[in-house]
């Protein structure tokens, strides 16, 4: 019997071109790779799109996964791949579902004011940050993981999370040490 995070049954079935099975692989694994897509580019419609080529790269190369890594790993590397591949040739601008216009540059618990959304801080950050926040903060590569993928020495991967770390600080109020 499969485990729920890693169907190593219905990776082997879509491996061997059973559409049923890489349907299956797709509904499970699409949310998360959307939202991964999401936070790197900002943009719904760039994000949709990178979801859909992950999966077709992932579709084409299937039969080549060799399971030195989970699928998940695998796939999300294909989708980051894919981001990364489109930012060489567009310059994403991030756009937030919420404008954020109104609201203050720092959140001052004292006001009254409604905390700011974590989201929308992470969305402001700088590119290179927020690509580290997102691969080591949030999906939790290690820094070398995060460096490979991004193309930048492992030293600049750490110096980008703590820049991301404080922006995050100051723009959400939250008082440092």
């Amino acid at each position: 019997m499969e485990s729920s995070d890693e169907p190593t049954d219905t990776i082997a079935a879509a491996a061997a071109g059973d559409m049923a099975a890489f349907e299956r692989l797709y509904r499970q694994f699409s949310p998360r790779i959307y939202g991964l897509c999401l936070r790197l580019t900002g943009q719904r419609e760039a994000a949709e799109d990178c979801t859909q080529e992950s999966f077709v790269a992932a579709w084409r190369a299937l039969a080549r996964f060799e399971r030195r890594s989970r699928f998940s790993t695998w796939l999300h590397q294909i989708a980051v791949n894919c981001v990364l591949s489109r930012r060489k040739g567009l310059r994403f601008a991030y756009e937030v579902a919420e404008p954020a216009t109104g609201l203050p540059e720092r959140a001052d618990p004292g006001s009254g004011a409604p905390p700011l959304d974590v989201e929308r801080a992470v969305a402001a950050l700088p590119e290179g940050a927020r690509h580290v926040l997102v691969l080591v903060g949030i999906y939790g590569y290690s820094h070398a993981e995060a460096a490979g993928a991004l193309g930048i020495a492992e030293g600049t991967c750490k110096a980008q999370l703590h820049r991301a770390r404080q922006l995050l600080s100051a723009t959400l109020g939250l008082e440092t040490s």
